[in-house]
């Protein structure tokens, strides 16, 4: 299952895990409800080399604002507590594989 991330705990998840992948969203999105079970899936499938987690926009005002979110879904990817990579709008399963595989 996908680790919440919320405005509270993100900086201590930056701080202990290598790679951390960020998937911002907010229930009424319907495009975050495709990602959704993608996100869910790889969060189990890479338990043990990425933290995989989401962060709800309508409840995490603080990291949305730092980030500069305006569209969602939106995924960020954290490496060594350094920005990696960004992608927004709908990805397919093989191509968020691939870039959690390139950055790990």
């Amino acid at each position: 299952m996908a680790f919440e991330i919320l405005d509270n705990n993100w900086k201590e998840l930056i701080e202990n895990n290598t790679l951390v992948v960020v998937d911002f969203w907010a229930e009424w999105c319907g495009p975050c409800r495709m990602v959704a079970p993608i996100i869910e899936e790889l969060a189990e499938e890479y338990k043990d080399k990425a933290l995989i987690g989401k962060v709800n926009v309508d409840n995490n005002p603080q990291l949305t604002m730092q980030f500069g979110i305006r569209n969602i879904p939106t995924l960020l990817f954290i490496k060594n507590g350094e920005l990696a990579g960004k992608h927004v709008g709908i990805i397919r399963k093989p191509e968020l594989q691939k870039k959690i595989d390139e950055l790990l």
